[in-house]
């Protein structure tokens, strides 16, 4: 798996910080005018190329309470990761991640999957190209769905990304974890060049932008 990693830059950083405080006073408003309590866990399963990058990045977020990666999104029961990486199963490759929303608000979490990875790209992130590494976010409510789109408005209005977001928002059906070996991948094998080549960096990029929500 290869991925492309870009580099941020101060204005890029004082956009994010911008971003974040419009998607924070979105959910400010939401959360008052909803006397419901958010409830204690949500799971959210996002695709953007490698899931060795997602979860290396989302596990490091404070509130996050698990990451697995896996498989969503395809025709065929429990795939293998051979299969996935054929391109004929319709999988994509998956991070499931569960989180607290008292501590780490979905707008932010959705805030840090779309400064990640490309949304730009059509079945493909960077060196990987194929449907199971196209850009993808499963909904599993109403609420999940509307800040998804919101998300979307706001990053495409942001400039961040040149061109079309692309990112399929569909409803969560299954997900299918992945192999034992593809779990905490970076963490257990951070000497690899892979990782210190494509990995390391990514994460690096995430730290500096979302320094303020690491744990």
């Amino acid at each position: 798996m290869r991925l492309m990693d870009g580099t941020g830059t101060n204005g890029r950083d004082v956009l994010t910080r911008r971003l974040l405080l419009g998607w924070l006073l979105m959910a400010t408003m939401l959360a008052t005018a909803d006397e419901t309590a958010p409830a204690a866990t949500e799971t959210l399963t996002l695709g953007g190329g490698c899931f060795w990058c997602l979860e290396a990045v989302f596990t490091e977020l404070k509130g996050v309470l698990r990451v697995e990666s896996g498989y969503a999104g395809g025709h065929v029961p429990n795939p293998g990761y051979a299969e996935v990486s054929s391109g004929t199963t319709g999988h994509a490759e998956v991070v499931e991640i569960t989180f607290d929303p008292r501590i780490l608000p979905r707008e932010v979490l959705l805030a840090v999957f779309f400064a990640i990875h490309d949304p730009t790209t059509l079945n493909r992130q960077g060196n990987d190209v194929g449907t199971q590494y196209r850009s993808i976010a499963f909904y599993r409510n109403a609420e999940q769905k509307a800040a998804i789109e919101r998300a979307i408005a706001v990053t495409a209005a942001s400039g961040e990304w040149n061109g079309r977001i692309v990112t399929e928002v569909v409803p969560f059906t299954a997900f299918y974890r992945a192999e034992d070996y593809h779990q905490e991948y970076f963490k257990l094998h951070g000497s690899q060049p892979y990782c210190q080549l494509v990995i390391a960096p990514k994460v690096a990029k995430f730290r500096k932008r979302f320094h303020d929500w690491l744990k």
